[in-house]
């Protein structure tokens, strides 16, 4: 059995609530994994879930640990959240450099997919920061240094580039619209599988032994919004890109 990681995707929320004199804060917690992880569950693919404030302590620390998962997928979560482990951040202690151990693993045999998000590729005011690491390095994707988000509130439509790929398979060529993406170019290798305008939505490429792919776009809310994760091509799309990325 496919088993994926996925690592990422979830948020804490804080508010302050103000009546009259008083105010109070509260704190909520939420993830945006369920569309995804559901996808892959119902086509019989094993998902172990590490939300984003479990990721600086519990990523694979090497190549060997990440060798549990036939795929990993981060999903809107930065670069310092796997780069700082506590034991660096909050003790000054050498730890290994889990983009590395990442890159080295697909280069070895792994399959890694970054999806899209207010934290991944650049992000939000360029917070996600994975330009200029090996990580970059192995995508399809030629990231750029500032904030890439393109916002799309009146819905863009995706069109297929390459209607004989292997993740295309029975999904179809009429795509819903989405809100959103992450902007970025392709490396002279890559595939552009679909775009969105004229920029790359679905990118994959061959590195070493192992495969990666980038989705410009969200696995769920609000950039890929309920209409898509309704469609049935959504589950096809991205249980196929996972058996894609794990060789199948």
């Amino acid at each position: 059995m496919t088993k994926v990681l996925i690592a990422g995707e979830s948020w804490v929320s804080e508010s302050t609530h103000y009546k009259g004199f008083d105010s109070f804060t509260s704190v909520t917690f939420h993830t945006g994994v369920a569309p995804l992880r559901t996808a892959l569950e119902s086509s019989g693919i094993e998902v172990v879930y590490m939300p984003a404030h479990e990721v600086p302590e519990g990523f694979p620390m090497d190549v060997e640990a990440l060798s549990a998962y036939d795929v990993v997928i981060l999903s809107d979560i930065g670069a310092n959240s796997i780069l700082l482990h506590p034991d660096t951040w909050l003790r000054g202690k050498r730890t290994p450099n889990r983009l590395k151990a990442l890159a080295e693993w697909v280069e070895a045999g792994g399959g890694l997919m970054m999806a899209g998000g207010y934290l991944s590729f650049q992000g939000f005011e360029g917070k996600a920061m994975f330009r200029g690491t090996v990580v970059d390095g192995v995508l399809p994707s030629i990231i750029e240094p500032w904030d890439d988000r393109v916002e799309a509130p009146e819905g863009i439509v995706p069109r297929v580039a390459d209607t004989s790929h292997a993740i295309l398979a029975g999904v179809g060529t009429e795509w819903p619209a989405l809100l959103g993406y992450n902007r970025f170019r392709v490396k002279e290798d890559a595939v552009v599988i679909a775009r969105v305008g004229d920029d790359p939505l679905l990118a994959v490429r061959e590195v070493g032994k192992g495969r990666t792919l980038a989705w410009a776009s969200d696995i769920g809310p609000h950039w890929c919004p309920d209409e898509f994760i309704a469609w049935p091509g959504y589950a096809a799309l991205f249980s196929q890109a996972v058996r894609w990325l794990a060789k199948g």
